[in-house]
């Protein structure tokens, strides 16, 4: 660890530094949370306090350790970001959990097991942490990874639905999985793989219209593809929330990485259609639209309700928000058991807007604005073509599936009923999403590494020149944290394999 010197002094060291210190934020304001929600309820201290506390504190410390032991370079800012929103999701989950167990009877306390989900999310994110010492590893099974997402893709349409219609689970005895949240980190590996090497021929222009090039007819085939499989999910599935995640991460990256706005604009042409076709012809997807455009129907003699308004969710979501305003009514002072048990998974924001106001839900919004623009910046910074579209891709299904939810909750689009991420309850989502900061972590630790070696390198006083081996090129020899099995000249820029000229692409 000679290179490698986790002193303040150096560039790893600040960072996980800066990183302790809003872990001890975290720590401090989920402790509060709970203990307000204690106090606004019973008038006392939870009785769980000091374990919750105890919990919260191994999760920030072990967590920072193993960032701090295998990706010492990462941004600082993605584990207490992703620590924070599962804390306040676990604090939402344990104020619900006092609501619905005594109003409810056959109610269940949904805190502790999210609890151990988290558990088993931070340590399977330090696993991989461990394992995958170089992301580009993951581009040499892409068409393997498709398979398998394709594979849990279809996998539900097979299952049987679930109260509302949707098939979106596969069931495995007494336990059930949710395969579109990892199907979504799935597809983001492949389509970043699959660019890099068809990034040329996907570049290309055909005739002008409306002042754009549009892309050459025999280059749609991908992009029809995907739309063919998200109108299909869409149909058998009607997973809503799911077609829209995958149409919608490779359009973003499929415009990254060709810089074409014509791709987007075929997109957004594409999604239109099927989404006027589906919703037409689909009589579960037609009555969430009707539900969409009516919230307030329910209430309606149901002789005079239009078809498709299953229940009063969405307009209960509404009136939450209202009666919140801009402060809220207060943690642990509202009444999200009108919503029903929906309050503890797509509607959690309602929570948040009702108890905590507009205030609440721009701080949250805000934090998952924050873990995307590291996304973002991760990407930015990423030396290689596949790294950068992985990030991307990352982002993009975070900021899509955040959009979905909220947008769906709050009535600009139709509900959707995907769990909002780190803060809804749910195994599936947790541990998908915690799979997907160690991936941001290990991108980021990669883009920052290679940027520190290369400053060393052409620093005249670190040695460079005739003595230019004994800068990052020690600490590559002798940091076992240092990457030894990537494809020749993915951070050079020169094509390594399955690159397929983006070496020009990359050095941008």
């Amino acid at each position: 660890m000679r290179g490698l010197t986790l002193s303040p002094r150096t560039a790893a060291g600040a960072r996980r530094r800066t990183e302790a210190l809003l872990l001890v934020f975290v720590v401090a304001i989920t402790v509060l949370g709970q203990a307000s929600v204690g106090l606004a309820m019973n008038g006392t201290l939870p009785a769980d306090l000091t374990g919750f506390t105890i919990s919260m504190s191994l999760l920030a410390l072990v967590g920072h350790l193993g960032v701090r032991r295998f990706a010492a370079y990462a941004d600082p800012l993605i584990l207490p970001l992703a620590l924070l929103l599962t804390g306040i999701g676990l604090v939402l989950l344990a104020r619900l959990d006092q609501t619905y167990t005594a109003k409810f009877e056959n109610a269940a306390a949904n805190a502790p097991g999210q609890l151990l989900w988290t558990v088993i999310g931070v340590a399977i994110c330090l696993a991989i942490l461990m394992v995958l010492r170089d992301h580009r590893l993951l581009q040499r099974y892409i068409y393997l990874t498709m398979a398998v997402a394709l594979v849990l893709l279809i996998a539900p349409a097979f299952m049987p639905a679930d109260t509302y219609g949707a098939k979106r689970w596969i069931y495995l005895g007494s336990m059930s999985v949710q395969p579109g949240e990892f199907v979504k980190i799935m597809i983001a590996v492949f389509f970043a793989g699959y660019l890099v090497i068809h990034r040329d021929s996907l570049a290309l222009t055909g005739r002008k219209f409306l002042g754009m090039r549009l892309p050459p007819g025999r280059q749609l085939g991908p992009i029809v593809s995907v739309w063919i499989v998200s109108l299909l999910v869409l149909v058998f599935e009607r997973d809503l929330g799911t077609s829209l995640i995958f149409f919608g991460v490779f359009v973003v990256m499929l415009y990254v990485a060709t810089e074409r706005t014509s791709w987007i604009v075929c997109g957004l042409f594409m999604a239109a259609v099927g989404a006027f076709a589906v919703g037409s012809t689909e009589p579960h997807v037609k009555g969430r639209i009707a539900a969409w455009l009516e919230p307030m129907a329910i209430f309606l003699p149901p002789e005079q309700r239009p078809p498709g308004i299953v229940s009063d969710q969405s307009a209960q979501a509404l009136f939450s928000f209202g009666s919140g305003g801009i402060t809220g009514t207060g943690l642990g002072l509202g009444h999200p058991e009108l919503i029903g048990f929906a309050a503890r998974s797509d509607f959690i924001l309602t929570t948040v807007g009702e108890e905590l106001g507009l205030a609440g839900v721009m701080a949250v919004l805000l934090l998952y604005a924050l873990l995307v623009q590291r996304g973002l910046r991760m990407a930015l910074g990423a030396r290689d073509p596949f790294g950068k579209l992985l990030a991307v891709g990352l982002a993009a299904a975070l900021a899509l599936q955040v959009f979905v939810v909220a947008g769906g909750v709050t009535g600009l689009i139709p509900l959707t009923g995907k769990a909002l991420p780190f803060l809804a309850k749910g195994g599936s989502s947790l541990v998908a999403n915690w799979v997907m900061i160690a991936l941001m972590l290990r991108i980021s630790d990669s883009a920052e590494r290679q940027r520190e070696a290369d400053a060393r390198s052409s620093d005249p006083e670190s040695g460079a020149g005739s003595g230019a081996g004994s800068g990052a090129g020690s600490d590559r020899d002798h940091d076992p944290e240092a990457v030894t099995d990537s494809p020749p000249g993915a951070l050079s820029g020169s094509p390594g394999p399955g690159s397929s000229g983006a070496s020009g692409w990359s050095s941008r």
